[in-house]
């Protein structure tokens, strides 16, 4: 089942992306999330109309999707960015397919044109993944994260929605 986030959510929420971001180079970012930062991010994408989804299996979160605007600005209106992961160990059962197209269908209705994906040069299943989902590869930026004691690439992937 697929549903937005609530306030309830925050403590799984903290627990599933805090895996990616201590155990990872998934993500750049090196300081786990608090469960106030959470709700600060609901209620955010709340506030500006983007969605930020989550997935449930049998009772638990299994998996969360967001998105937002690529960079701010009015210039910018159209064009998204998203965030998606799935707990550890979790069958996919296509849940990443589902999370990434309920966030680009929202994006869509709200006249997003395109969304970029953000994807660390060590994640070859998440640029894979992106691949499969129609998202070409656009530009490397070398050396753009610094995690764990070293440098990794960005790798941007684009779908025009």
């Amino acid at each position: 089942m697929i549903r937005p986030a609530r306030a309830a959510d925050a403590p799984a929420l903290a627990a599933l992306l805090n895996h990616w971001i201590v155990n990872t180079a998934i993500t750049f970012n090196p300081t786990p999330k608090t469960e106030a930062e959470i709700l600060a991010m609901i209620a955010d994408k709340a506030a500006t109309g983007h969605a930020f989804l989550i997935a449930e299996d049998a009772g638990t979160l299994v998996g969360q999707a967001s998105y937002g605007q690529f960079r701010g600005g009015q210039g910018y209106r159209t064009c998204m960015e998203h965030s998606i992961s799935l707990l550890p160990n979790t069958p996919r059962k296509g849940l990443g397919r589902a999370l990434l197209t309920a966030i680009e269908g929202h994006a869509r209705t709200k006249g997003a044109h395109q969304m970029i994906a953000g994807v660390s040069g060590e994640n070859a299943e998440g640029q894979a993944f992106h691949a499969r989902m129609g998202y070409a590869h656009i530009a490397t930026i070398p050396e753009a994260g610094f995690k764990f004691g070293r440098f990794m690439d960005l790798v941007l992937m684009r779908k025009f929605l």
